[in-house]
């Protein structure tokens, strides 16, 4: 064989190593978002689920990465909108092999998950888990739609 065509193999050899670390990349991030999203989609059930009256019970719904959120807010939200913004900002960093914490560390917290609640008898965590597949199949169909604007992996 000769150096030329040792050469070019070599090339195609490296060329077929580029191609495989980005496909790496490539599945690695799209696998984040698929945990993003469905953290978020977890916290998002959980808050609009959850009874209201004056919406500080809502506005104690946090997410964390790698942590559990601890403390109160004083925070009111009766919609949840606020509450789902600043979960998405924590969640952010969030990547595959993390562990996500959703929490709501109100002392009455409890209670209202076990039917203390005429708004949510059924509670707001176990009604969201029931439905984990749902949430995670909507979190695979973004990140497929969205990766059908770039090159259509995942």
């Amino acid at each position: 064989m000769t150096l030329k065509k040792t050469d070019a193999r070599v090339r195609r050899g490296a060329s077929f190593t580029r191609q495989v670390q980005s496909f790496v990349k490539v599945t690695e991030e799209r696998a984040n978002e698929v945990v993003r999203k469905t953290a978020l989609g977890i916290l998002a059930n959980v808050v609009t689920a959850s009874p209201v009256d004056t919406g500080h019970f809502r506005g104690n719904w946090r997410a964390g990465v790698g942590a559990r959120p601890d403390g109160t807010l004083e925070a009111t939200d009766k919609d949840g909108g606020a509450t789902i913004t600043a979960a998405k900002e924590a969640l952010d960093a969030a990547k595959l092999g993390d562990t996500v914490y959703v929490a709501n560390n109100l002392p009455y917290a409890r209670r209202l998950e076990f039917g203390h609640s005429q708004q949510a008898p059924s509670g707001m965590v176990r009604v969201t888990l029931a439905n984990l597949p749902e949430i995670l199949g909507e979190a695979v169909g973004e990140a497929k739609q969205e990766a059908g604007k770039g090159d259509g992996t995942l």
